[in-house]
């Protein structure tokens, strides 16, 4: 739900509170309200989070609820589900007043969208285009609906994709030690 106000820039953005536990993303200068999480969406950001911390990934490599500026016609800003942080740029984020990562701050390595029904479009393209933006190197995108889990590969300034399902074992090249199948993370949610 957009709230009706003037266009925003990302600094009236970081500034705006409207003292609720709204969540909102700015989606091209709008401020938008942004659905509570489905308990779905949540267990398959959990597992995934304790599975990347199994593998290895720092804990403070590890972040949900951090958004990320990314380009749009006006100032936007993304909330993914999870992101994996490059050392750079959590280290970019130590002290800040928000987890929030900034344009002149390094992307993370990974981002995780997990598709809630009638955001498929937002999911598969518009974030496409604002995370191939910001240059990250990979964009999962889990679909509950679909019972698919597409990685996005920065490759020569393009995203290549590749869709997973069932027991397929998902390829990474941000995570080489990573062994897990779409129905892992997919059943995760139920």
């Amino acid at each position: 739900m957009a709230i009706a106000t003037q266009p925003m820039t990302l600094e009236d953005y970081l500034n705006y509170d409207d003292d609720s536990d709204t969540r909102y993303e700015l989606d091209s200068g709008t401020l938008t309200a942004m659905p509570p999480e489905s308990v779905q969406n949540n267990r398959i950001a959990s597992f995934l989070f304790a599975y990347f911390l199994q593998l290895g990934i720092p804990y403070y490599c590890l972040s949900i609820g951090t958004q990320i500026a990314v380009s749009g016609k006006r100032a936007t800003a993304r909330q993914p589900d999870l992101m994996v942080l490059s050392e750079e740029s959590a280290n970019a984020l130590e002290g800040a007043k928000q987890s929030f990562i900034t344009h002149d701050m390094p992307p993370p390595l990974l981002v995780v969208e997990v598709v809630s029904p009638q955001q498929e479009n937002r999911d598969y393209r518009h974030k496409r285009t604002e995370y191939a933006g910001r240059h990250i190197p990979e964009y999962w995108i889990v679909d509950p609906i679909a019972q698919k889990v597409t990685v996005l590969e920065w490759v020569d300034g393009l995203y290549e994709d590749r869709a997973y399902q069932g027991n397929e074992a998902i390829v990474s090249s941000s995570l080489p030690g990573l062994k897990l199948t779409a129905t892992q993370v997919l059943e995760a949610g139920r």
